[in-house]
């Protein structure tokens, strides 16, 4: 008994840890975008009286510029494995809103199907009914 209830005291702290995980890489992927998106704008203001070339600037700006570019890319492609991740880990572990919507649809196909039914029952007495005075008239007439 004591197993068991470990091991389902074990699973809500690995889920707590893993969403602890991705709060954890969202922030840092969002932080780097920001940082390097600031340096960008930062270098695009050409402040500076530096002892070098304007050439050798110009091209060290251009090079720094790439490279914060290129983490910005990686930070955000770091997001959209996040967000499959988590899209991942909803599909695969969701049980109860899948049962959720199995029980919903289950009933909203039992109302149908009863509504039908209901439906086929009326037509099948009111069939009856009309079945029932055409034999009626047929017997009862002179044209037989």
């Amino acid at each position: 008994m004591s197993s068991n209830t470990s091991s389902v005291r074990a699973l809500p702290q690995s889920k707590e840890a893993l969403l602890k995980s991705y709060n954890t890489r969202l922030k840092e992927d969002v932080r780097s975008m920001l940082e390097n998106f600031e340096e960008i704008i930062k270098l695009a203001r050409g402040e500076g009286d530096s002892q070098i070339s304007k050439t050798t600037q110009c091209e060290q700006d251009t090079y720094e510029m790439q490279v914060r570019a290129a983490n910005i890319v990686r930070a955000g492609e770091s997001l959209m494995k996040l967000v499959s991740d988590i899209k991942q880990y909803l599909i695969l572990n969701d049980f109860h809103s899948v049962n959720e919507a199995i029980t919903n649809n289950s009933q909203l196909f039992r109302s149908k199907q009863m509504e039908c039914d209901k439906k086929l029952m009326k037509l099948r007495d009111e069939m009856a009914m009309d079945l029932y005075d055409l034999e009626e008239e047929y017997y009862t007439s002179i044209f037989k």
